[in-house]
């Protein structure tokens, strides 16, 4: 019987580009990490390791408190 219950492992986009940093700036990469509402999506989710998810975390306040990405969704 095949064991249908297993889920392929995500892994750290970040960690197979190498990336070091995360820019603030680039918000094209940025708002992939954010759900419809404005909301920080979990590791669980985006399948980014602990120490990506803490810069990226940094990464998105920033460029939150400059007024690249916002707070919330937006009102339409």
């Amino acid at each position: 019987m095949p064991d249908f219950d297993r889920r392929r492992r995500k892994v750290c986009s970040f960690c197979l580009e190498r990336m070091d940093i995360i820019d603030y700036k680039d918000t094209p990469r940025l708002r992939r990490y954010l759900s419809d509402r404005g909301k920080i999506l979990p590791r669980r989710m985006t399948g980014t390791c602990a120490k990506h998810q803490r810069s990226l975390t940094t990464a998105l306040m920033r460029a939150r408190h400059i007024a690249l990405l916002p707070f919330s969704a937006e009102v339409r």
